[in-house]
């Protein structure tokens, strides 16, 4: 694995000069939009890539893709991945072998709002990262703290962010 074709610490260090001439480049915006398909299902398009959403029969869908908790796994393992990928480069971390699993405790009582108390979103969720390579239990632990402190998708997860919602009607 740590030979990438690109060489993720000059991705890094360009951006870093680039921000530190102007600290306005640091500043992204991604965005995202969506339509219904099916019963419960969407469609969500993201620059030129289509994602698409439904749920299981059990909640009304036609399981013909995953539901949306399973889209959160799957972007928190991706950019669990993602970022061991960097911070094993800037860290000097071989990593031989990378592989990641994720679940998360979903109690639907919150969703259908059969009862107000429970969250409607995950009350656990359980990151398994498997790292195989010739460095030190110490090294590896490292570069976890790394990703941990750095994942964009994990801080989404685990710091407050301000959502705004706005309707608009016709």
């Amino acid at each position: 694995m740590t030979s990438q074709l690109v060489d993720l610490n000059a991705i890094s260090e360009a951006t870093a000069r680039a921000v530190a001439t102007d600290p306005a480049a640091a500043q992204v915006v991604f965005r995202a939009s969506g339509t219904p398909t099916g019963t419960v299902g969407s469609e969500i398009s993201a620059r030129s890539h289509t994602v698409r959403v439904d749920e299981p029969p059990t909640l009304g869908g036609a399981d013909a893709e995953a539901n949306p908790v399973e889209v959160y796994l799957a972007a928190l393992i991706s950019c669990q991945v993602v970022t061991y990928r960097f911070w094993a480069q800037r860290l000097g971390v071989t990593v031989d072998d990378l592989a990641i699993t994720a679940e998360g405790d979903l109690d639907v009582r919150g969703f259908f709002g059969l009862d107000d108390s429970v969250r409607p979103g995950f009350q656990a969720v359980r990151v398994n990262v498997r790292i195989t390579g010739p460095e030190t239990a110490e090294r590896y632990a490292e570069l976890q703290r790394a990703v941990d402190a750095h994942c964009p998708v994990l801080d989404l997860s685990t710091g407050a962010t301000p959502v705004t919602t706005t309707l608009e009607t016709a």
